[in-house]
C-alpha cells in the first residue's frame, strides 16, 4: 500500500525551478531515505508534503489525500521532525512536549517518559538553556511518543552525539516493526545506509536515482586489493577496472559491480595469494554522482 506519493512534482520560486517533476513513491512499512547535500531541495520537497507550501505543477499525497487541500487531516496521522528545532524559551522541555502531545490528542505519559530516558532529555530544564542537540532530542521524543502512520524526518539527528544517534537508529527500526512508514531526510549517508529499506537521491531539484540499497550497488563500484604471486599484466586493460595502482606487488584498485566475476577470473591466473574486497557504499554512489555533476559543470540550489 503506497502511503506517499509525488508525481512531477514542481516548486518554482519566481523563475528559480527548486523542484523539478519529483516522483516519489513510499509503501507501507519502509523506512525511505531522502538523500542529498544541503541546497539540494530537500526540505523544499518536505515543506511541500506537509502542507506548508503550495505546489507550482504536479501532485503530491499522503495517505491518498492531496498534501496542500488536505493538510489538517493528513497532520492528524504523521509526526514530523525538523532539523532546527526552534522552542518556546520560557517553557522546560517537558512542558513543550506536553503540548505538542495535547495539540494532536495524545498524551501517553508513560511511553512519553520511556523517550525521555531513552534520549536522556532533562525536562525540567528551560528551552532557553538546551543546546541544539537538546533542542532536537525535544522534538524527537515528542514524535516517537505520537502512535503516527508516518514518521517525516527532516535531517534529524543534527546536533545529536554518536550514542544519541544509535538510540534514534533503535527508535525508527522499532517504528517499522510495528508496521509504521518513515521519510528520512539525511545528508549523513552512514545513517541512510544502517536504516533505509530504499533511497531517493536528489540534484539541483530533480531526482537522479531511487532503488533498494541492493539495487542502488550495482550503480557503483567494489575497491579491491590484491597480492598474487606472478606480476599481473596489463590490469587496467580489463573492462570496469579503474585507477590501478601497485606499490609493492600490492594492487589497488575499482571493479564495476557487475564486472567483478570476470575480473576475479582473470586474476586467478596469476595465482592470488591476498585477496580484500570492500563493497560499494552509498557514500561511494554519492560522491560518483557529484563527481560528475561537478565535470558537467553543475552546481547544487537551495
Amino acid at each position: 500500500m503506497t502511503i506517499l506519493q509525488t508525481i512531477d512534482l514542481t516548486k518554482k520560486f519566481g523563475k528559480f525551478t527548486a523542484l523539478d517533476q519529483i516522483n516519489l513513491q513510499v509503501n507501507e512499512g519502509e523506512i525511505y531515505g531522502f538523500i542529498g547535500p544541503n541546497g539540494a531541495g530537500k526540505s523544499t520537497t518536505i515543506r511541500t508534503l506537509l502542507g506548508m507550501l503550495k505546489p507550482t505543477s504536479g501532485t503530491a499525497k499522503i495517505f491518498g489525500k492531496d498534501t496542500w487541500k488536505d493538510a489538517v487531516e493528513i497532520h492528524k496521522r504523521i509526526a514530523y521532525v525538523p532539523g532546527d528545532v526552534n522552542l518556546w524559551p520560557n517553557l522546560t522541555g517537558g512542558e513543550v512536549i506536553d503540548i505538542l502531545l495535547k495539540m494532536n490528542g495524545q498524551v501517553d505519559k508513560k511511553r512519553r517518559d520511556v523517550f525521555i530516558d531513552r534520549f536522556q532529555l532533562d525536562p525540567k530544564k528551560k528551552c532557553r538553556s538546551y543546546s541544539k542537540g537538546n533542542r532536537q532530542k525535544v522534538a524527537l521524543v515528542a514524535s516517537f511518543s505520537r502512535d503516527a502512520d508516518l514518521y517525516i524526518l527532516d535531517e534529524p539527528t543534527s546536533g545529536l552525539d554518536p550514542l544519541m544517534e544509535h538510540t534514534f537508529q533503535e527508535c525508527i527500526k522499532e517504528v517499522q516493526a510495528n508496521g509504521k512508514t518513515v521519510f528520512l531526510s539525511s545528508h549523513i549517508l552512514s545513517e541512510v545506509e544502517k536504516v533505509c529499506d530504499k533511497v531517493g537521491i536528489i540534484r539541483q531539484g530533480k531526482i537522479i536515482e531511487t532503488g533498494t540499497l541492493t539495487e542502488l550497488r550495482h550503480l557503483t563500484r567494489t575497491k579491491i586489493t590484491v597480492v598474487t604471486k606472478e606480476p599481473i599484466t596489463n590490469l587496467e586493460k580489463i573492462s570496469g577496472v579503474h585507477q590501478v595502482t601497485n606499490h609493492n606487488q600490492e594492487w589497488n584498485f575499482q571493479v564495476d559491480t557487475e564486472k567483478l566475476g570476470e575480473v576475479i577470473r582473470y586474476l586467478s591466473s596469476f595465482s592470488i595469494v591476498k585477496f580484500e574486497s570492500m563493497p560499494p557504499t552509498l557514500e561511494d554512489l554519492f560522491m560518483r554522482h557529484y563527481k560528475e555533476t561537478k565535470q558537467a559543470g553543475g552546481a547544487g540550489h537551495a
